[in-house]
C-alpha cells in the first residue's frame, strides 16, 4: 500500500482555538468558512431542510392523512436490513400515535428476497390492507404497484435506491435521488426519508389538534419528531448513507438521542454488547448494534426487530435482544467459515490470485453472509470479490465488493447475457446465474475489470492526515478529533501516523481469538497498545518482537471506555517497514491425522488407547464407551484423539491450549445432541441425577461436557426448563443449585426461550457441519 503525505496548507482555520489538525482537516474537506465550520461541527448551528423539499413527501402526506380520517387499513412494508426495520419502526410508531390502523411486514429474506414481491402483496391485499406504504423499499416494484392498481389499493413508495428508467405507477413516489446532485437531503437513506415523512405528519396532526376546539379528551401527542431521531441514527449509520447536510445533521442529533434514548430494546442491546451509552459513537451503531439487528435479516425473519425497537415490554425486550445475540453469534460463525473457506480455495488454486478479480464459490455457504465474508477479502487482497452460493441444482447467487476505481456492477452488467438477475452501485451488487456458467463468468469479467484498470494492478493508497509521535496520543488529541464526527462515507476517519517504531508484543484477543493487540515503542521507550480487529492469522513481514526492527506505523485514534476508565484507543490501519530483521513470528506446526472418513472408527481408536503419550478427547454419552476424558479432565499430551466434534471454535482452542499436543488424531464423531428435543431430555436426565443423587449441586462445566455442548447453550437450556417448571435454579458463578419447583410454569417465557436456545444449538450445528468437511489448515486456523 502506498502512503501518501499530507499536503501543507498556509491557510488560516476556519475558526479560532481549533486544534491545528482539526483545522487543517476542515479546509482539506472544503469548509472555509466560519459559519460553514460551526454548522459542520454541531447540529446546533446548522438549519435542517424542511421535509417538503422532498419531491412527493406534501403528497405522500395528504394520502396518509386522508386513510387516517377514513379509517383505512394501512400496511407499512419494509425491508429486512438496519435501515428499513429503522424506517418501518419510525412509519409504524408516527401512524400510531396518529391514531392509524396500521400494520407492517417486513420480507423473510430467504423467502422474498428484497423488493416488494407480487405474491406477498396479494396476502397483504387479501387481509384488507386499503394503502400500501414502502420504506427503503419499491422503488422498482412496477408489478407489484399494477397488481395493487388493479385491485383498488394505492401504494405511496418511500425509497432511496437509484431511480429506474420509468417510475412506478403509484399513488405517490418519495425518493431523494429525484433531487439535484448536492442538495442537502439528497443523501438520505430509508430510515431518513421515512423520519421526514413522520415529521411531516406528525407537524400536521399537532397543527390541527391547535386549531381544533378543546375538550377534555384532548392531549398533545404522545411522542415527538425528535424521540424518532435514535432509530434515524442507526438506519443511516448502518446504511453507509453520505454524511453530509441533513444526514450528517441527524446521525449527530440521532446520537444525542441514542446516548440517553428510553427504547426499552435498544438499552437491552447495548448492556449485552457492554457500551456505554454516554459514550456512544458511529462506530458503536456500524460495529456493534447494526450488526445485531442485521444478523436478523440475514438469517432469520426481521420482522421481530419492529418489536424489539418499539416494545414498552422490558421482558419482551430482554428476551428479543437475546434471540438477536444467538444469531449474530452465528453471523459471526458462518462469516469467518466462508472467510477460512475462501481463503483456503485461494491456497489450493494460488492462480485465482493473478486474476484482477477474486471469483469464488461453494455450495455449502450461506447467501446471507458471503457479501459480508468478501468484505474481509477485499480488505486483505485489494481487489474486487465476487462469493457465490452455489446449492445443488439451485442458480449461484453472489455478492461482489469492490475497490476504488472499479465499478463492480457496471462490470458485472457487461456479462448480463450469462446472468439470470442482478442490481447493485459501484461499490456492491448482487447477481445470480446458473452454476454451470461460473468458469465461463470468471473468465469474461476478469477481462472486463482487466479492461477498466487499464491491464495495470491497481495500487492501494491510504492518505495520511497527520504525524503523531506516541507522547502527543492523549484523550485530548482524541477530544479535539472527535469534533469531526460522527465519521463515515463523506468525511473518512482521519489516519494518524508515527515513525520509527519496534514491536514488542502480541497477543490474540476476543471470543474466537480473532483480533491481535499489539504492543509498540518508539525511540524514546514509550510504549503504546494498538488494536488490530479480525488480525488474527495476518502476517507482520520482518517483524519480531524485542529484535529491533523499524516501522512506521499508521492507525486512528478514539477515546474508549474500559471498565468505565475513558482512556486512548489505537485501531491499526496499516505499517511500512523501515529496518526489516529476516524473522517471522511462526506457530509450531501440529501434525494432524485424518480419520473422519475412516470405515472402522472404534477399532482404530482402540490402538491409539494403547498409546501412553496419547489421550482421548470424548464427551456426552460416547466418552465412557470410547474410555475418553471431558475437557474438564484433560491434561497435557504428546497426542490428542479428539472423537467427539467440538461444540465450538473457543472450546476446541481451549482444549489445544491445555493438551499442547504435536498430533491430532481427528474422528469428529457428531454426539446427536444439537436437535433440541435430544439436548433437553438429556439436560433434564442429568439435572434430575444432580438433584437426586448430588444434593442438586454440579457445575455449568460438568453439565457442557456431559451435553458436548457449549456453557451459554446449557445455561440456557436450563432457564427453558426452569421456566417449564421442572425446577427452581439458582446460580453462583460455576456452581448451580436445584430444588424442587416451587413457582408456576411461566409458558410463554418458556417458548420465548426455546426460540433462542434453537439459535445457540444451530450455530454449534453448524460449527460440527464445518469441522466435518474442513480442510487441516482450516481446522486449525478456526481455533486460533
Amino acid at each position: 500500500m502506498r502512503w501518501i503525505e499530507p499536503a501543507p496548507l498556509r491557510s488560516p482555520p476556519p475558526l479560532p482555538d481549533l486544534h491545528p489538525l482539526v483545522g487543517l482537516t476542515l479546509i482539506r474537506r472544503g469548509i472555509t468558512t466560519a459559519p460553514a465550520a460551526r454548522a459542520f461541527l454541531s447540529p446546533v448551528h446548522y438549519s435542517p431542510t424542511p421535509a417538503i423539499e422532498l419531491p412527493g413527501l406534501s403528497a405522500a402526506a395528504d394520502r396518509l392523512e386522508a386513510a387516517i380520517r377514513a379509517h383505512e387499513p394501512i400496511c407499512v412494508w419494509g425491508d429486512f436490513d438496519v435501515d428499513g426495520q429503522t424506517a418501518t419502526a419510525v412509519l409504524v410508531s408516527a401512524l400510531q400515535t396518529l391514531r392509524a390502523d396500521v400494520t407492517y411486514h417486513i420480507p423473510v429474506r430467504a423467502r422474498e428476497s428484497h423488493g416488494v414481491n407480487l405474491p406477498f402483496i396479494m396476502e397483504i391485499i387479501e387481509r384488507g390492507a386499503k394503502l400500501i406504504l414502502t420504506c427503503d423499499t419499491g422503488i422498482t416494484a412496477h408489478q407489484a404497484v399494477d397488481y395493487a392498481r388493479a385491485h383498488g389499493v394505492e401504494m405511496v413508495i418511500t425509497d432511496h435506491h437509484d431511480l429506474p428508467e420509468t417510475l412506478p405507477q403509484a399513488a405517490v413516489v418519495v425518493n431523494p435521488k429525484m433531487l439535484p446532485e448536492g442538495h442537502p437531503l439528497s443523501t438520505l437513506s430509508g430510515a431518513g426519508v421515512a423520519y421526514k415523512l413522520a415529521e411531516a405528519l406528525l407537524e400536521a396532526g399537532n397543527e390541527k389538534r391547535e386549531t381544533s376546539s378543546s375538550s377534555a379528551n384532548h392531549h398533545s401527542l404522545p411522542v415527538t419528531r425528535d424521540s424518532f431521531l435514535d432509530l434515524v441514527a442507526l438506519g443511516l449509520v448502518a446504511d453507509l448513507a453520505i454524511l453530509r447536510a441533513d444526514a450528517r445533521y441527524l446521525v449527530q442529533k440521532g446520537l444525542q438521542v441514542l446516548r440517553s434514548t428510553e427504547r426499552l430494546g435498544l438499552k437491552v442491546m447495548m448492556e449485552m454488547a457492554q457500551l456505554t451509552p454516554s459514550h456512544l459513537s458511529e462506530e458503536h451503531i456500524g460495529f456493534a448494534l447494526a450488526p445485531r439487528l442485521n444478523a436478523l435479516g440475514r438469517l432469520s425473519d426481521a420482522n421481530p426487530a419492529v418489536e424489539l425497537l418499539t416494545t414498552h415490554d422490558p421482558i419482551r425486550a430482554r428476551l428479543l435482544a437475546t434471540q438477536l445475540e444467538g444469531l449474530n453469534a452465528q453471523r459471526q460463525l458462518l462469516t469467518r467459515q466462508v472467510t477460512l473457506a475462501a481463503e483456503a480455495q485461494l491456497r489450493a488454486e494460488p492462480s485465482l490470485l493473478g486474476l484482477p478479480i477474486i471469483v469464488l464459490s461453494h455450495p455449502a455457504w450461506p447467501g446471507g453472509v458471503i457479501g459480508i465474508a468478501a468484505s474481509h477479502l477485499v480488505e486483505r487482497y485489494h481487489r474486487p470479490v465476487i462469493l457465490f452460493s452455489a446449492p445443488a441444482d439451485e442458480p449461484a447467487r453472489g455478492s461482489a465488493r469492490s475497490i476504488e476505481g472499479v465499478n463492480i456492477t457496471a462490470a458485472i452488467a457487461a456479462q448480463q447475457d450469462m446472468l439470470l438477475n442482478y442490481g447493485g452501485h459501484p461499490m456492491a451488487a448482487g447477481l445470480s446465474l446458473e452454476a454451470e456458467m461460473l468458469p465461463a463468468f470468471r473468465k469474461a469479467i476478469a477481462q472486463t475489470v482487466a479492461g477498466m484498470i487499464g491491464g495495470v494492478e491497481i495500487e492501494p493508497t491510504l492518505e495520511i492526515d497527520g504525524w503523531f509521535e506516541l507522547t502527543d496520543l492523549d484523550l485530548a488529541l482524541s477530544e479535539n478529533i472527535e469534533q469531526l464526527a460522527p465519521f463515515g462515507p463523506g468525511n473518512k476517519k482521519l489516519i494518524l501516523a508515527t515513525h520509527n517504531l519496534t514491536l514488542m508484543g502480541i497477543a490474540e484477543i476476543g471470543r474466537n481469538k480473532e483480533h491481535l493487540k499489539l504492543a509498540v515503542e518508539d525511540e524514546h521507550g514509550v510504549t503504546q497498545t494498538v488494536l488490530w480487529w479480525n488480525g488474527s492469522g495476518e502476517e507482520l513481514p520482518g517483524l519480531i518482537t524485542g529484535e529491533g526492527s523499524k516501522f512506521d506505523l499508521a492507525y486512528t485514534l478514539r477515546a474508549s471506555d474500559f471498565r468505565g476508565v475513558r482512556q486512548v484507543s489505537l485501531e491499526f490501519v496499516d505499517l511500512r517497514l523501515i529496518e526489516e530483521k529476516p524473522v517471522r513470528i511462526t506457530k509450531p506446526k501440529i501434525e494432524i491425522i485424518d480419520y473422519r472418513n475412516a470405515e472402522d472408527p472404534r477399532n482404530i481408536l482402540a490402538s491409539l488407547s494403547l498409546q501412553p503419550a496419547t489421550i482421548i478427547w470424548a464427551e456426552g454419552e460416547d466418552r465412557k464407551a470410547v474410555g475418553g476424558v471431558d475437557r474438564n479432565g484433560l491434561e497435557p499430551a504428546n497426542a490428542l484423539a479428539i472423537w467427539t466434534t467440538p461444540p465450538g471454535s473457543a472450546e476446541l482452542r481451549w482444549v489445544l491450549e491445555k493438551v499442547k499436543p504435536e498430533k491430532i488424531h481427528l474422528f469428529a464423531i457428531n454426539p446427536s445432541t444439537d436437535e433440541p428435543k435430544a439436548f433437553l431430555e438429556r439436560l433434564t436426565g442429568l439435572v434430575k441425577f444432580a438433584i437426586n443423587k448430588r444434593g442438586g449441586s454440579v457445575t455449568l462445566a460438568e453439565l457442557a461436557a456431559a451435553t458436548a455442548q457449549r456453557e451459554a447453550t446449557v445455561r440456557l437450556g436450563l432457564e427453558w426448563l426452569s421456566a417449564g417448571g421442572y425446577f427452581d435454579l439458582r446460580i453462583e458463578g460455576q456452581q448451580l443449585h436445584f430444588t424442587e419447583q416451587t413457582n408456576p410454569a411461566n409458558s410463554y417465557l418458556q417458548q420465548e426461550l426455546f426460540i433462542a436456545l434453537k439459535g445457540l444449538l444451530a450455530e454449534t450445528a453448524a460449527y460440527r457441519a464445518f469441522l466435518s468437511r474442513a480442510d487441516h489448515d482450516a481446522i486449525i486456523l478456526s481455533s486460533n
